[in-house]
C-alpha cells in the first residue's frame, strides 16, 4: 500500500475528503506526512489507510 507515492505527489484521504489536496512531504518506514489544505500537515501509516494519488489536480 502507498509503496508508489514520492515526496511532491498529490493526494486525497479516501475519507476525509474535508481535509482537500494533499502533498506529500516524506515517506519512511510506511510513515506517510502529507501536508492538506485545510487540515495542515498529518503522519499516515500507510498500512492502515490507502491515499489516493491525484494526477490532475486542476
Amino acid at each position: 500500500m502507498n509503496d508508489f507515492l514520492t515526496p511532491g505527489d498529490f493526494v486525497r484521504h479516501p475519507t476525509q475528503s474535508d481535509w482537500g489536496l494533499g502533498q506529500v512531504q516524506s515517506v519512511i518506514d510506511g510513515k506517510i506526512t502529507v501536508n492538506f489544505e485545510h487540515a495542515g500537515k498529518i503522519v499516515i501509516k500507510g498500512s492502515r489507510v490507502e491515499l489516493r494519488l491525484v494526477i490532475d489536480q486542476k
